[in-house]
């Protein structure tokens, strides 16, 4: 059996699609959220950002994304300068954010919408994406008319339409109860495995970050650094409900709480 990784920053992936050098933070009033991050992101994998509450993790992602500029540092995105929010890269939101008056099709269609794809052709990919997520049969639904669980699935397909390279997701399973959190994180594993996108993750639990992960990165308390990168080894192609079992999976939650827990001292 492999032994668990040793948190020690890891040498940077050959394959980077999202590049993230020196970026800085700091807010109004002279709040420094991040310092110096320098991090590659490999295409294919998806790595999720892990740290105290408030060390900065969705302000990195929000960089990204584009949504909220550095104050220093650059990111490319398949090798551009990231300048605004662009085609390649897709955000799903924790609280949701779908359009309350627009019907479930529409609400997954809607990206497709704004780059002017016609309605026909729209329709039909986002009928596609909505039976993935596993929403066939309320096309024609409302969000009013649908769980906390079902809307975040929206959101999931409405990324996942656009057909982006980069899906940046932050905290996406919090609003939902235990049991649907559990069934989100198979599901998504099983995304990574059929959509060559490369995922960033943001989430509070350790365990969910190593259950769905290839990479763990751990943020420090802000004004926020890249602390170590974990990669968890463990075969993805057991069974899910075997991962939470797996002697790894267990250690390495260990592991992480232990280079965690110096920050709530």
């Amino acid at each position: 059996m492999s032994a668990v990784p040793a948190l020690v920053p890891a040498t940077p992936p050959a394959e980077a699609i999202v590049s993230v050098r020196g970026v800085t933070k700091v807010y109004p009033g002279g709040v420094e959220a991040l310092s110096g991050i320098t991090l590659d992101f490999p295409r294919g994998q998806l790595t999720t950002l892990l740290g105290p509450s408030g060390c900065g993790k969705t302000t990195l992602l929000k960089i990204i994304a584009g949504l909220v500029p550095a104050t220093s540092g650059t990111v490319e995105v398949a090798g551009r300068t990231v300048a605004g929010p662009g085609p390649e890269r897709a955000f799903v939101f924790q609280d949701f954010a779908l359009l309350p008056w627009a019907s479930v099709l529409r609400n997954v269609a809607f990206g497709l919408e704004l780059r002017g794809v016609p309605r026909s052709e729209r329709e039909a990919v986002a009928e596609r994406f909505v039976a993935q997520v596993g929403l066939k049969g309320f096309e024609k639904r409302y969000p009013h008319e649908l769980s906390g669980g079902m809307r975040q699935r929206v959101g999931l397909a409405r990324a996942l339409a656009v057909d982006a390279d980069v899906l940046l997701m932050d905290e996406p399973f919090s609003a939902v109860d235990e049991q649907t959190r559990r069934k989100f994180q198979e599901d998504l594993l099983g995304l990574v495995a059929t959509h060559n996108k490369t995922f960033i993750f943001v989430t509070h639990s350790i365990e969910e970050a190593v259950y769905v992960s290839d990479r763990v990165v751990l943020l420090s308390r802000r004004p926020s650094r890249v602390s170590a990168i974990i990669e968890p080894d463990i075969a993805r192609d057991i069974a899910p409900e075997r991962i939470r079992r797996h002697p790894v999976y267990l250690d390495t939650v260990e592991e992480i709480w232990q280079a965690l827990r110096q920050y709530l001292d």
